[in-house]
């Protein structure tokens, strides 16, 4: 949905629900605007922990033995911090 449909469907809920005095019989204009300021909300919360999950930079550790010039085994240590590549465009 994306944050601007979250963000238009906040607004036109919060429209029918406060401002809108109307009476349509078997339609209750008030629950109609809850209900679409909740989806909104909902799309809102989604959109942001997807994008969020996303943007967090995965950390690659490395561990493996190294061979001094002594003859010392030693462990070596490597932590890499990287991004994922963007994911493919649609249809691809």
């Amino acid at each position: 949905m994306g944050i601007g449909g979250s963000i238009f469907l906040l607004a036109l809920g919060a429209i029918l629900a406060f401002a809108v005095n109307a009476d349509i019989s078997g339609l209750d204009i008030h629950v109609v605007g809850y209900v679409l300021m909740l989806a909104g909300l909902v799309g809102l919360v989604i959109t942001v922990w997807y994008w969020n999950s996303r943007r967090r930079p995965t950390t690659v550790v490395e561990q493996r033995p190294v061979v001094r010039n002594d003859g010392q085994v030693v462990e070596e240590y490597h932590e890499t911090t990287r991004r994922q590549p963007p994911p493919p465009p649609y249809g691809a």
